[in-house]
Formats: structure tokens, sequence, C-alpha cells
């Protein structure tokens, strides 16, 4: 008895036909007649070989296939998020047509001997957005000779980015509120850094987060002295919790509310209901994102629509370029304004 595991050649002689015939049924990449294949399919089959070992592969090509994508919130925050998701579709869309798959690292790992950027063997990386923790490791990873690409984020000029307008974008809505007569506004932010979970933002705090900043000034070109609270990230609950914050003194409601994210919106409207507050009669609210939000109906939110999935399939696009030897393309993507039945007149 042997545990000794089959190999092409094996398969090949008992298919037989030559082991480049039987290594291309694997393969894929020289077209053979469906008889042919059905052959090496069977033989294969009763040998119990299941392809070749991708270990093997992998030192042969001298790549690991793995694209890492680091983002700076936990796994259960990123696959809550419908705009996370949808841009983690377009990624994976777009690497896998050369034989790439998709590996999710933590920016700030908490557990000893996690993998990161710096020990995992990958060919190429995306970071989603660019706090401190991660612009601290860039450099490193600059002198392996790793391509990176930045969605939504600044790492450097000489890295890839994959933009969204956020600034000009959260200034169209705002500019939708003043011409409905607001000026009482506040504004609800996603996380403003790694190390803070959410509070109200001093007029001198450093917001490192790209986003959350760009987002925040578009809201202050509008409405300088507009007060901002900022949350532990994108979620209805955070969105509940900020919107009670808000709402709680009857005396200092603002009349409307900018929230960087439709799931915020959603909360700071649950809130509001809470409240005895009707929307948009008492208090209007805008979001961003336009991405379908369970549980909103009868509402439909004012917000900024963005294409999350084109933007990973951008930065996709971006890590294949430079696997490729050829220069990367930095890419603007630009938000569309809808107006729903959630933003209206200044209260009387």
């Amino acid at each position: 008895m042997t545990s000794r595991r089959a190999t092409i050649a094996d398969v090949a002689r008992e298919a037989a036909v030559s082991p480049s015939t039987a290594s291309v049924v694997f393969s894929g990449k020289t077209p053979v007649s469906d008889a042919t294949r059905q052959r090496v399919l069977d033989a294969a089959a009763s040998l119990g070989y299941t392809g070749p070992d991708p270990r093997a592969a992998s030192l042969r090509r001298g790549r690991s296939g793995i694209v890492g994508v680091v983002v700076g919130s936990t796994l259960n925050h990123l696959f809550l998020d419908p705009v996370q998701r949808l841009m983690m579709d377009g990624l994976a869309e777009a690497v896998a047509p050369f034989g790439a798959g998709l590996l999710l690292l933590r920016s700030s790992p908490e557990i000893e001997n996690a993998p990161t950027l710096l020990t995992v063997p990958v060919d190429a990386a995306v970071l989603i957005g660019c706090d401190a923790p991660l612009r601290a490791s860039l450099e490193t990873a600059h002198l392996r000779g790793l391509p990176i690409v930045v969605i939504e984020g600044d790492a450097g000029d000489d890295v890839p980015r994959i933009l969204l307008d956020n600034r000009e974008a959260q200034r169209t809505a705002a500019a939708h509120l003043r011409g409905l007569g607001h000026t009482d506004v506040a504004v609800v932010t996603l996380r403003t850094s790694a190390a803070v979970a959410g509070g109200w933002i001093e007029p001198d705090a450093e917001i490192t987060i790209d986003v959350t900043r760009e987002r925040l000034d578009g809201a202050r070109d509008v409405y300088p002295d507009a007060p901002a609270l900022a949350t532990a990230g994108s979620s209805i609950d955070q969105g509940v919790f900020a919107g009670r914050v808000l709402f709680a003194d009857p005396e200092r409601r603002p009349t409307a509310v900018i929230a960087q994210s439709d799931l915020l919106a959603a909360g700071v409207i649950r809130a509001a209901e809470e409240a005895g507050l009707r929307v948009p009669e008492d208090v209007s609210v805008t979001g961003f994102d336009g991405v379908p939000v369970d549980g909103l109906s009868p509402y439909e939110l004012t917000t900024l629509v963005q294409a999350p999935t084109d933007k990973g399939r951008a930065a996709g696009a971006a890590v294949a370029a430079m696997l490729d030897g050829r220069a990367p393309a930095s890419v603007l993507f630009t938000c569309t304004f809808r107006e729903g039945n959630t933003t209206g007149p200044l209260p009387r």
C-alpha cells in the first residue's frame, strides 16, 4: 500500500495522452477536443487526482495568486456595510481573470502573530482608505516592491488612487438643505480615526480617515459652524445612537441632519421617530451612498449615489496593470444627487 499522490504523468498514462495534453485540460490555456478532455477527467477521477498542486504552480509562476485587501474596520463591519460588499464584488471580479483571489487583512491586527501586509505572501495590496497605522507600514511594503492601490485614501504620489468626489458631493447635499431654508444643521460622521470610537468633534480635532474628513469639509463649506458628531462606523445602530444625542434636548434640536452614510441616515430617522419628530416635516435627513436599506420604507432617502462596484473594478484594473508591467491609472468617480422624501422646507 502507498499514500503517494497521483501525478499528472499518471493521469496522462491512464488516459493514453501526452503529459502536456493532460496538463492543458486542467489549465484550460489550450483548447482540446471534448472527447480528449473527458478521457483525461475520467482518468483523473479514477486515480483520485484533483488537479495540479497550487503551491507548486505558485512557485513556478513566482506569484501567490493572492491580492491582499487591507481594511481599517473589523471584518464584521466590513460585511455588514453594503458599500464595502459591493466594492469587494467589483474587486474580486476584476482580479479573477489573471488567476488571483482576495485575502482580507486588518490594518491593526489585535491578535499576536496575525497576518499583516508585511508578512503574508501577496502579489499586490489594495488599501481601503489609508489611516495612520497603514501609512506607517507602507515604506516597508514599498521596499518589498509590492504593488499598492488605495481606494479613497492618499498613500503618496506614487500610489494609484481610486477616489470619490466626497467633498463636492457632500457640499451638494448641504446646498440642497440651504436652499430649503435650513440654518440649524448637524453632521453625523463616520469614524474619525482608528483610535477614536465616536463623540463630538472639536474644531481643532485631527481626522485621519480621509473619507470622513472630506465629507465633513463639504458640509462645512456650506455650514461652517455645523456641530459634528462622530460615530464608530457606518451602521443603523450607530445612526440611532447619534440621533438620540441630537434630539435629546427639544430646545437645541437641529432642523436638518447630514449623515455621512445611508445606514447612519436610516438610524437618525429611527431616532427622530422615537423622539416624536416627523421626517421631513420636523427634521430633514440626508444620506450618502445610494444603497438599499432594509426597513426604510416608506422613506426614500435624499442622498448621494455612488458606484462602489465600479470602484472595486477600477482598483482591480490598477492591480492588473502593475502586475503586467503597465502604468496603473488613478480614477476619480463622481456621485449623483438624488432627492427623496426625507428632506423638506424649514419647519415654521
